[in-house]
């Protein structure tokens, strides 16, 4: 395709979706470019350049700037400046602590809560135009200074009222319009990737960027996050892994969130809890269990894990607790992507890679005419050298590096609605190695799913599956009589004798499957007249 036509894509792409035109796209490069060459970016990047030439090129076109701050810092403070996209990027980085030197990881760590906030005028400016009233009129008490400031929006507290303790969220003014011209550039790079890499279309950028855009544009929508943290404390009523805040629903808007004061330490602060006499090896084990319970439970996870979003309970009933924060970011998975994930990873905990390629190939993610012998082969080079190890020594960078070159020689597509849960599995992942380094995060997570699996497929799921169908059952029993009187009463179609043939065959199957269940039944009763 020549670059004109990629022109006009882009163009059209602007035009139907509303987002910036391509002039903007251009301003927003050039200030991107600005503000790495400013903070030095440039050097970070090409300082291992072989020839030396682009070094000598950039400081030449950036005689004027001073870096006279440590390349760390000027990292966290360029991502700043441009804003939440980036932000983020640096905050997911910051759990990969395996992959960066240890001045940039603590550097970039402060990306997790110390962003720098608006001003305290332009907040209690933000609560008058939430609740038409000033703040002093909404609450008892109200703290000006912000407790925690992050990309999308900063957490101050307040006093209920009734004198209940709250923690107040406000967002961040004007992000909307930040947001879209950063995605709408992300979408053009995303498009010339597709366009002139021969791995583009297998990657699939685009579908990437649209799945990534519409979690960070629901995290404009503070009701939409409250309604995250509702329901993500639903989910583990009673739980002693894990504790959610209420939500405070009368004083909550789509651009102020009103909830319960947590208390706790961020589990990014090792030192202090071993010091509060937390054992951190559990803790990591619970966060295992915890991730993979509303992954494939409830198929509805927290998917912006980084430290600055989870405090440990210190004290009381509930301390090594859990406590979840920022529910801006939250995935879902269907149940077939549930089904086939559990699936995928019993087979690859059972180091049955066979049954891996063979679920790659029966979903439709590696081409239908794959060797599956070869891909079984390769995908065991992969797995084999990382089993039975401890968090500390796997190497995580060759284990992506030898994941990519296998999914680009069995041309296997990227899943754009599993990139959130990709993420968040670097983050978990991130967090173990710093809770433990000697976590075995397979022997841990494996038993979770064993017993989730036998709870799907076992006795177990079938009678569960019985009492989801019954009310429907009670619907259509009445029913049966006059369908079938309609059904003998209309004329036959032309093709009459090959569906009563592949009518005869399903009830025939159906049948059988009655019979089984009825037998299931039956022992079951039995069972529990026999049991004492």
């Amino acid at each position: 395709m020549s670059f004109s036509g990629n022109r006009y894509k882009l163009a059209h792409f602007s035009i139907a979706s509303g987002l910036p035109s391509f002039s903007m796209r251009l301003l927003r490069l050039a200030k991107i470019i600005s503000v790495a060459g400013r903070y030095g970016l440039d050097e970070m990047l090409l300082e291992h350049e072989p020839t030396g030439k682009l070094l000598a090129l950039s400081r030449i076109l950036f005689f004027w700037r001073r870096l006279d701050a440590p390349a760390a810092v000027r990292l966290r403070l360029a991502l700043e400046r441009l804003g939440p996209i980036f932000v983020k990027f640096g905050q997911m980085l910051s759990t990969r602590r395996d992959l960066l030197p240890t001045d940039i990881a603590d550097e970039l760590a402060k990306l997790q809560d110390q962003v720098p906030p608006f001003s305290s005028a332009r907040a209690l400016a933000e609560i008058e135009a939430a609740y038409g009233k000033p703040a002093s009129e909404v609450f008892a008490e109200f703290d000006a200074v912000p407790v925690a400031s992050a990309s999308i929006a900063q957490v101050h507290f307040a006093r209920l009222p009734d004198g209940r303790a709250a923690a107040v969220k406000i967002l961040r003014p004007n992000m909307r319009s930040v947001i879209a011209r950063d995605l709408a550039l992300l979408q053009s790079f995303a498009l010339l990737v597709e366009t002139l890499w021969k791995d583009g279309k297998r990657l699939k950028p685009r579908e990437v960027v649209t799945e990534f855009s519409k979690y960070l544009y629901d995290e404009l929508d503070l009701m939409r996050e409250a309604a995250n943290c509702a329901q993500l404390r639903r989910n583990f009523e009673g739980s002693p892994l894990l504790t959610v805040p209420e939500v405070y629903w009368d004083w909550c808007t789509s651009s102020v969130m009103v909830m319960e004061r947590m208390s706790g330490i961020p589990i990014g602060q090792t030192e202090r809890l071993a010091e509060a006499g937390i054992d951190l090896k559990e803790l990591s084990r619970a966060g295992v269990e915890i991730f993979f319970s509303q992954v494939f439970r409830d198929g509805f996870f927290h998917a912006d894990m980084h430290p600055g979003n989870i405090l440990v309970a210190d004290s009381g009933e509930r301390k090594g607790c859990y406590i979840a924060l920022d529910f801006g970011i939250v995935a879902t998975l269907t149940d077939a992507d549930r089904n086939y994930l559990a699936r995928n990873f019993l087979a690859f905990f059972k180091r049955d890679y066979k049954r891996v390629a063979q679920t790659h190939i029966e979903s439709g993610w590696a081409p239908p005419g794959t060797r599956e012998d070869e891909f079984e082969a390769a995908i065991r080079a992969v797995c084999e050298p990382i089993f039975d190890r401890p968090l500390k020594d796997i190497v995580f960078g060759k284990v992506l590096l030898r994941l990519f070159q296998t999914s680009r020689r069995f041309n296997v597509e990227i899943q754009p609605q599993l990139v959130m849960l990709q993420k968040t599995l670097l983050n978990i992942e991130g967090l173990g190695r710093q809770l433990d380094p000697d976590l075995d995060l397979w022997k841990t997570a494996q038993p979770f799913l064993e017993r989730w699996m036998s709870e799907q497929l076992g006795w177990r799921g079938i009678l569960k599956a019985i009492s989801q169908e019954a009310p429907h059952w009670a619907r259509t029993l009445p029913q049966l009589p006059r369908l079938m009187h309609q059904a003998l009463s209309a004329p036959p179609p032309p093709d009459y004798p090959e569906l009563l043939t592949r009518l005869i065959a399903t009830q025939k199957r159906q049948n059988r499957l009655l019979a089984l269940i009825a037998a299931l039944l039956a022992a079951l009763v039995v069972l529990f007249v026999l049991l004492p």
